[in-house]
């Protein structure tokens, strides 16, 4: 397979310095560094090696990645918790001791994971390469990667993720069809642009489909969170009142982003809002809470959902579904506008990132460690080691 670099160029690495570094890519350079996840466990599984550099097919670039977000998706995939024997949320899985013992077949989003495989579902990058008959053009653009791929085209809801079912960015390249790589021009740093297409994607994906308007009242659960927090500025942004669930320490925060009203997590969400309250719930927490939301809906409600922190099997009333004519939406594939409007929204200046802390690579476990614990507000990202300067 035979592929072409762009041998020399010049690339902002605006997260490790703000000058202009010239580094010489050749040929010769057959490994990178990358987080190998061996399989289903603990952070032992967490491998970081070389490994050969990934060359692009027809219609593939090679992107050097520059940025890469941390997210529950990866950490969920490594347990297993996508498997239908896990009965419980994501925090039950936290402990090493529990982690190693989870060893499940079904444990994918789709099938079973593709073990070993590089995890990794958000990419700030560059393009540095292209796959033959490309177009070299394109070398050198900073760009965001569209992790979720419609693997049948737009008619169908069939769907396959980069880091779930392929290998992601949790490396210095990776490589990706064309199609799915969006130059982006703005000031943000790479760390910043590396919070976004997780996170963002999932809930404009939901606010897209919930159609949101400046008419509707929303409630986010977990909107301190990556995905929680990008929804508040994203309903925020389409003219919504917003009503945000946070922790008591977290709830300042949520309000610095757009939300009109912040109650505490694990507070009675009922008694605060009332009955009939609320158009829209975005909701990826789930569990207990989960016949609270139903609650609150107005007549004609939308319910969108995209996750279950808090656990994946939940309580329904029958009768307060049908009876007060609600539509539940479930939201994995992403639908076409959603990473076209994102980018247009970052380039416009009309939502901001909340970047909470960058790890070099090599320190992935201590960052899903941290991130674990749930104490940030908005993103981790990991910065991948530098190429050589020359």
């Amino acid at each position: 397979m035979s592929y072409h670099f762009k041998r020399e160029y010049m690339i902002d690495e605006s997260t490790l310095n703000k000058s202009k570094v010239r580094f010489n890519i050749t040929e010769g350079d057959k490994t990178m560094k990358a987080v190998v996840t061996n399989g289903n466990g603990g952070y032992e599984q967490l491998d970081y090696r070389d490994v050969p550099i990934p060359q692009p097919a027809e219609g593939e670039v090679l992107v050097q990645v520059l940025a890469a977000g941390v997210n529950n998706t990866e950490i969920n995939t490594r347990l297993g918790w996508y498997s239908s024997l896990v009965k419980t949320g994501t925090n039950s899985l936290g402990s090493d001791d529990e982690e190693k013992t989870r060893q499940k077949a079904d444990g994918g989003w789709n099938e079973a994971t593709p073990f070993p495989f590089i995890q990794g579902t958000d990419c700030c990058g560059k393009i540095v390469a292209v796959g033959p008959g490309g177009d070299e053009s394109a070398i050198g653009s900073r760009i965001l990667i569209r992790s979720c791929i419609r693997t049948k085209g737009w008619g169908s809801l069939e769907n396959i993720w980069m880091a779930s079912d392929f290998d992601g960015a949790f490396a210095q390249f990776v490589k990706i069809a064309m199609e799915e790589v969006f130059p982006v021009n703005c000031d943000w740093s790479d760390a910043e642009l590396g919070t976004i297409p997780c996170a963002y994607g999932t809930a404009e994906n939901m606010i897209h489909r919930a159609k949101v308007s400046e008419a509707d009242h929303v409630l986010v659960a977990g909107a301190s969170g990556g995905v929680g927090s990008a929804a508040v500025q994203l309903a925020k942004r389409r003219g919504a009142t917003v009503i945000a669930i946070a922790g008591k320490d977290k709830m300042e925060a949520v309000l610095a982003i757009g939300a009109d009203r912040v109650i505490p997590r694990g507070g009675d969400v009922v008694a605060a809002l009332g009955e009939k309250s609320v158009n829209v719930v975005i909701d990826n927490v789930a569990g207990p809470a989960f016949d609270e939301m139903m609650r609150v809906l107005k007549r004609g409600g939308r319910y969108a959902s995209s996750g279950a922190i808090a656990g994946p099997l939940v309580s329904l009333d029958m009768r307060t579904f049908y009876l007060k004519d609600l539509t539940l939406i479930g939201c994995t594939a992403w639908d076409e506008p959603v990473f076209p409007n994102l980018i247009s929204y970052i380039e416009k200046g009309e939502i901001k990132p909340l970047l909470a802390k960058t790890f070099p690579l090599d320190q992935i476990a201590l960052a899903q460690q941290e991130f674990t614990t749930k104490k940030h507000v908005g993103k981790f990202v990991l910065i991948p080691p530098p190429l050589d300067v020359v």
